[in-house]
Order: structure tokens, then C-alpha cells, then sequence
């Protein structure tokens, strides 16, 4: 593995980053033969590696958030000793997340209520995992090493100040059923500059002048050029204006454009 020869594949200076601290575990698990771990990444960071542990053939590495369908994840690199328990399901991921659950709640609380609230704890977002709001509860997936942190902590917020807080075992969390808005698009063609003018609600000039600015991605995977087509189920992320999916090409008006029905998530 030559880390210089992959890095060099990369421009942008936090990818360079977060590549070589995953190299640095690989290291560090082949010296100790102990299990190791990144933290919470976002879906793209998580694309970002997945594409470069395949690349190197690395396979002793599993995805991890907690609960099915979870946005951000965790790697964790294992030793060839606890494959099989890993492989089976077997693996206590407790030791290494905990499940932060939170009652009794407001029940008008939202997400950014309570990352707002981890912020101002000083917490890293790279820490905290998903943050699923239900009725009358939350529970927050983090790293095991702010788990005691947060316990001692959360009340002192004014907003959780009579909250129940407690940890519960990760099999515990439910997940989220994530929402939708469905919206639909007509568009000259499925290139991307033009699929990404309608989604940003903005001209096509600058819809190119985002993506030369290196915040659209498709399916995680940052993407600048103005004719990439787009095609069904595609997931097109555009930074500062939210994440969609390509759900259905529905056909074509009488002047031959097309309409596509779009999942904007929500």
C-alpha cells in the first residue's frame, strides 16, 4: 500500500485528511492486532472511504451506525481473530457506541434542537452519530468515549434540565423512517447542470458555478462536470440545498422535455 501514490489522486486538502487518519488505523491495527475505529462520518466521508479500502483490497472493515439505514457511520477495522464474531453478528457493539436516550421530552423538539444542545456542550460533530426525535423520546448514538460525558452533562441544559437520560442497549434503537417531499422537475435533459438549476431553484450559469465550487455529489461522490447525466435513483446531494433522490423519469411534455419526479428529504 503507498499512501503517497493514493493521496496524490486527491486535490481537495480534508479528503487528504481524512484518508491518511484511515491509513493511521490501518497502521495501528496491524501493529497492536487490536480493533479499531473512525469516527462518525458523513455519507460522503463514508463513500470517500469505503472507495479506498476497496481500492487497497482492504477487507477486514465493516460500516456501523447503529441502526438500520443510519446516515453517519463508523468504520471499524478488526483483526482476523474476531472476524468470524463480527461476520455473525456476534460482536458487542456496545462496547464501542453507546445509545443516549433522553425522555420525556418537549414534544415540538427537533433535530437541531438537539445537536444545538450538543454543540453548546462542546461535543465534536464527528462524535455523534444519527439523532432519532420520536413522541416523546430521543436517542442519540455517539462514541463510547463521550458516553459518561454526556450523562453527567445533558441536565445541565435548560432544555433537558428535567429530562429522564439514560443509556440503553444499541439492539434498543428503532431507527428512523426517514420523510420525504415529493417534488417534480422538467428539465431540457438529464444532464446534470440542468437537474441541479431546478433543484436549487436557481439559473443554469449558476447551477455550474456550484458545481465548479465542488458541492454537488452524486450518490457520494463529489461530481463537477456541467454533462454528467443523471439517472433513475441516483442520490444527488447539493451542499446549502439539500439531498433528493432521482425517483422516477416520468416521460416527456409536448416540447420534449422531461418531467422527473423527485424525494427530497426532509
Amino acid at each position: 500500500m503507498d499512501k503517497k501514490i493514493i493521496l496524490q489522486k486527491y486535490k481537495s486538502e480534508d479528503e487528504k485528511l481524512i484518508i491518511s487518519k484511515l491509513f493511521d488505523k490501518i497502521e495501528a491495527l496491524e501493529k497492536t492486532n487490536k480493533i479499531q475505529i473512525t469516527d462518525f462520518l458523513t455519507p460522503v466521508e463514508g463513500e470517500l472511504l469505503n472507495k479506498v479500502l476497496k481500492h487497497i483490497e482492504f477487507s477486514q472493515y465493516k460500516i456501523y451506525g447503529g441502526v438500520d439505514s443510519s446516515e453517519r457511520n463508523i468504520i471499524i477495522l478488526f483483526p482476523s481473530k474476531i472476524e468470524e464474531i463480527i461476520m455473525q453478528n456476534k460482536f458487542d457493539y456496545n462496547s464501542i457506541c453507546s445509545c443516549v436516550r433522553i425522555n420525556d421530552i418537549d414534544s415540538n423538539i427537533e433535530h437541531k434542537d438537539i445537536l444545538g444542545g450538543l454543540m453548546k456542550l462542546g461535543i465534536k460533530r464527528e462524535k455523534i452519530g444519527d439523532i432519532m426525535v420520536y413522541e416523546n423520546y430521543v436517542d442519540i448514538i455517539v462514541c463510547k468515549e463521550i458516553t459518561k460525558f454526556l450523562l453527567a452533562n445533558l441536565n445541565q441544559l435548560k432544555r433537558f434540565k428535567d429530562a429522564d437520560i439514560q443509556i440503553v442497549d444499541i439492539a434498543e434503537c428503532k431507527g428512523k423512517k426517514q420523510k420525504f417531499e415529493d417534488i417534480n422537475i422538467i428539465v431540457s435533459s438529464l444532464r446534470l447542470d440542468n437537474i441541479v438549476a431546478e433543484l436549487a431553484k436557481t439559473s443554469r450559469s449558476k447551477a455550474s458555478e456550484i458545481l465548479n465550487q465542488e458541492r454537488v455529489f452524486i450518490n457520494y461522490e463529489n461530481e463537477i462536470k456541467n454533462t454528467k447525466m443523471v439517472k433513475k435513483d441516483d442520490v444527488v446531494t447539493i451542499r446549502g440545498k439539500g439531498k433528493f433522490i432521482i425517483d422516477e423519469i416520468v416521460g416527456n411534455t409536448r416540447s420534449g422535455r422531461f418531467i422527473v419526479k423527485v424525494k427530497k428529504y426532509v
